[in-house]
């Protein structure tokens, strides 16, 4: 009896770790269905960043404590997803340096500043506009942003390591990818696709099986509030799942695709070349056009 009870237990603990993943996006859709699509891209984009924020703090506390000040700290002052390092009582974690400090603070300013650029260019060059919108979100938000929170957090001793880990001196595709690129994401791909995947189908398999994930999510977040493109996100990160087992063959090998001066052009290449497929035009001119109008010192 006791364990029928412990098993059903478990189920329901598991049941309440992962639920919300699926029902927030849909509440998301209804709830912006009426209303512009960048609103409903960020719906979606929260949506999701809060259903996998919970299963990670779910699976962990399951089986670990951590005080009520450390799990609030975790669920809504930090974006990352490696639970283990923050929830739990690190021995010592180095302070950021002041150069640190400043680096986080520079890059969301520049960060600001594209954003302010491009408001001023949608009438002039919408298209350029975009593109400038999306790099000055990105660098303010997850380049600048999040590693003023990191820097923040290891100040107070708790580790919390910078979620971009400077992605420009990515030496190869796996490289950029998989230590250098939004570590959130990769924590939990890792932990709950990579080693489920990995068993059964082998390491090719595990590889495109995270990138796939990631494209569907991707595809989400940007196809479904444009209400065009679908598929396209999810074809660039196939391109890169694809890009990644190559680098690691025999040839791959042979042509020195995993360091140096060539690792460095093909990790390039691969990742600039078919952006246009993941940020595809209907989402630029539909979602982030009509977003950067909000910011008009104007108001046209």
């Amino acid at each position: 009896m006791a364990s029928v009870t412990n098993l059903r237990s478990n189920h329901h603990a598991k049941l309440a770790a992962w639920l919300p993943l699926f029902v927030l996006p849909v509440v998301a859709v209804w709830s912006t269905s009426n209303s512009a699509a960048w609103l409903c891209m960020w719906a979606l984009a929260f949506s999701i960043y809060a259903g996998l924020k919970w299963l990670s703090y779910s699976e962990y506390v399951e089986n670990h404590v951590c005080t009520v000040r450390r799990s609030i700290g975790y669920l809504f002052a930090w974006p990352g997803m490696d639970a283990k390092s923050f929830l739990s009582t690190s021995p010592s974690v180095a302070p950021p340096q002041p150069r640190e400090w400043c680096a986080a603070v520079a890059k969301t300013g520049v960060g600001c500043v594209l954003i302010g650029i491009a408001t001023e260019l949608l009438d002039r060059q919408m298209w350029v506009a975009g593109w400038m919108g999306m790099v000055g979100i990105t660098l303010a938000l997850h380049f600048g942003t999040f590693h003023l929170l990191s820097t923040a957090w290891r100040q107070a001793g708790i580790d919390a390591r910078p979620l971009m880990h400077a992605p420009l001196l990515a030496t190869s595709l796996n490289d950029f990818w998989g230590k250098r690129w939004n570590l959130a994401f990769r924590d939990l791909a890792h932990t709950y696709v990579f080693r489920t995947c990995v068993g059964r189908w082998g390491i090719a398999a595990a590889t495109m099986a995270v990138f796939v994930l990631s494209g569907v999510i991707h595809d989400v977040v940007i196809s479904l509030p444009a209400r065009a493109g679908y598929g396209l996100p999810t074809l660039y990160f196939v391109i890169q799942g694809v890009g990644v087992l190559f680098e690691r063959s025999h040839l791959g090998k042979r042509l020195g695709l995993r360091h140096g001066v060539v690792g460095r052009i093909y990790c390039a290449i691969l990742i600039l070349a078919p952006v246009g497929l993941l940020f595809h035009p209907p989402f630029v001119e539909r979602v982030i056009v009509p977003m950067l109008t909000m910011f008009r010192l104007d108001g046209s």
